[in-house]
C-alpha cells in the first residue's frame, strides 16, 4: 500500500484504493444491458435513409398549359429590351 511520505498514518491515504474506489463508482454506474433493439449502425443505416435525395414527381401538363407558358416566355425574353451593358463588355 503506498503511503504519502511524511503522512500520519492516522491522516495518510492510499491512492490505490481511491482509484479502486473512483473506478468501481463508474463502473457501477454503466448498464451492460445489451437487449437494445436496434444497435448504433442500425441507427446510421436509418438517418441516411431518411437524408437521401428523393427525386421529385410532378404531375404532367397538358399540351395546352405547355404551349401558353412557352408563348409567355417566349413575349417575355422579346420584350426585355435592348441593354447596352450585358456584362460581357472586354
Amino acid at each position: 500500500m503506498a503511503r504519502i511520505p511524511g503522512a500520519d498514518d492516522d491522516e495518510g491515504f492510499d491512492e490505490e484504493e481511491l482509484i479502486r474506489d473512483e473506478f468501481n463508482s463508474i463502473v457501477s454506474g454503466l448498464s451492460l444491458d445489451e437487449s437494445a433493439p436496434t444497435t448504433y449502425l442500425d441507427e446510421l443505416d436509418s438517418f441516411e435513409d431518411l437524408e437521401r435525395f428523393k427525386q421529385p414527381n410532378p404531375a404532367k401538363e397538358s399540351i395546352g398549359v405547355v404551349y401558353f407558358s412557352m408563348k409567355r416566355a417566349i413575349r417575355r425574353w422579346l420584350k426585355r429590351g435592348y441593354h447596352d451593358d450585358d456584362g460581357v463588355a472586354l
